[in-house]
């Protein structure tokens, strides 16, 4: 029994076994990250009707602050709405905190009160609202306050803040793009001191997008954007899960100092077998070492990138990709024996056959032994080995029909793998579908519009087995049902 060809054998599948295990961390982290942001989702869009129903039953129902009041109430909320679903769709916690006591604040954010102005009244960019409640509240601002304002009142300020006195002096004001003076207003609001500009931030929306009639399609538009920042994570996600020539370099890398470790070790060992101590070696058994171990790293560095790509690449198995580089490494020694003459053909034929049905062994042993064994590595050694040590005793000791026997096994095991893998995979494609299916549904059944999401709600029912004669699929069913009619 060759106990060397077993350790060779191990080495290589260890290997196999470790490339794999890392590909599969990749696509296990893949599909975590992707039942993550699932949640994430979910909860954004809960916060955005939330938002929504809080704004319509405090705010528009009972006509909170008046017609020119009201959408100041309305950005309060709208803020910490949209804040918080930005936080939430990327797995962050939420940020914003309502306050709503007609104190000095209107909102939290992270812990600093903040106070909004949304001011269009007198084109004041919404600055002398800021004055005005400093006035009443003095210390909001040395207590660590904030004021807040619409964007595009922001980004204005920002704007004529940049314009020198010359610059504003010459630009033309009959367009109505520049006020001169909505310029001095903003310099000297600022020239003061007592208030800068690091003391106010821009809200995440603009005036009119605060407005009554301008709200709803306001959080929808939000919700269509959360929608795109969560297909870029998900993208991210799959970029991230997908192999990486960084990744191969590495396991090229270390596939080869491996396999050449191994080479090293075993010339060594070899030749401390025949009698020679390390310290009695010459310069020919060096030589002889060192080329053996240089051998070693090219096959180690070839068997790395080629299990690496035939894995991520095609629907190999990386024990069977593994076999299939040690025996392309021993049917082209073979080729080169027979090519010097040292081989006949029929011994090149019969050492061929022989040598496909060891690494075939070999690598069906490995799939075996991981599948039994579900440890990283250790289960494709372990198989390996006793899949190896019995087909050497087989081959070696058994009856040609007891061998028959054996090789059929072993053949009915692989057709079984080769199967289960096949179903594995049609299951897999089966369930993407009817997730996709269903989360289309889901979505329906959650509509703001109240007929879609009846529609949905049936719809979903149906999905999960509901009879529909079971099911209210009108209004005027719902109706006739709780009038007990």
């Amino acid at each position: 029994m060759n106990l060397g060809k077993v350790v060779k054998s191990n080495q290589e599948q260890a290997v196999a076994s470790w490339i794999n295990y890392l590909n599969r961390v990749r696509l296990d982290r893949f599909m975590v990250a992707l039942q993550q942001q699932d949640q994430n989702w979910i909860q954004a869009v809960d916060t955005l009707k939330d938002t929504l129903f809080t704004i319509n039953k405090e705010v528009i129902e009972r006509n909170r602050g008046g017609l020119k009041g009201m959408h100041g109430f309305i950005a309060e909320v709208a803020e910490c709405g949209i804040g918080n679903a930005r936080e939430q769709v990327q797995g962050k916690v939420p940020v914003y905190e309502w306050i709503n006591d007609n104190g000095p604040a209107d909102l939290l954010w992270n812990g600093v009160q903040i106070q909004q102005k949304f001011v269009a009244s007198g084109n004041h960019l919404s600055l002398q609202a800021i004055t005005q409640h400093l006035k009443k509240y003095p210390d909001f601002l040395s207590e660590g306050g904030k004021y807040q304002i619409p964007e595009d009142h922001y980004e204005q300020i920002k704007l004529l803040l940049s314009i020198s006195k010359d610059q504003a002096n010459k630009m033309p004001t009959s367009t109505g793009e520049f006020s001169l003076k909505q310029w001095k207003e903003v310099h000297d609001f600022f020239d003061k001191g007592t208030i800068k500009l690091q003391d106010i931030q821009p809200s995440k929306l603009k005036y009119d997008q605060v407005q009554v009639n301008r709200i709803n399609d306001t959080i929808q538009n939000e919700k269509q954007s959360l929608k795109e920042v969560d297909q870029k994570i998900r993208q991210e996600a799959y970029a991230a899960s997908k192999p990486s020539l960084e990744q191969e370099v590495k396991v090229t890398a270390l596939s080869a100092a491996i396999e050449g470790g191994a080479a090293f070790v075993s010339v060594i060992a070899k030749k401390r077998k025949s009698g020679k101590k390390i310290g009695e070696f010459d310069s020919k058994d060096w030589e002889e070492i060192f080329k053996e171990s240089g051998i070693g790293v090219i096959k180690g560095g070839v068997r790395g990138i080629s299990i690496y790509s035939l894995t991520n690449f095609t629907a190999t198995p990386a024990a069977v990709a593994s076999s299939l580089c040690t025996a392309s490494f021993g049917i082209a020694e073979q080729a080169y024996l027979l090519r010097t003459g040292k081989i006949t053909k029929d011994q090149f034929i019969m050492n061929s056959e022989i040598l496909c049905l060891e690494t075939s062994v070999s690598a069906l042993s490995s799939c075996v032994g991981q599948a039994l064994i579900p440890v990283p590595v250790l289960g494709a050694v372990l198989g390996n080995t006793i899949g190896t040590l019995l087909y050497q005793v087989a081959k070696d000791n058994l009856t040609k029909t007891e061998q028959r026997l054996i090789k059929d096994y072993y053949k009915y095991l692989h057709e079984l793998d080769s199967k289960l893998e096949d179903r594995y995979r049609t299951c897999i494609e089966e369930l993407k579908e009817e997730m996709v299916t269903y989360y289309v549904i889901l979505e329906k059944a959650f509509a703001p519009n109240c007929t879609e999401a009846l529609n949905g709600s049936v719809a979903l029912a149906m999905y999960f087995g509901v009879p529909r004669e079971e099911l209210l699929t009108t209004i005027d069913e719902i109706d006739m049902y709780f009038m007990g009619q």
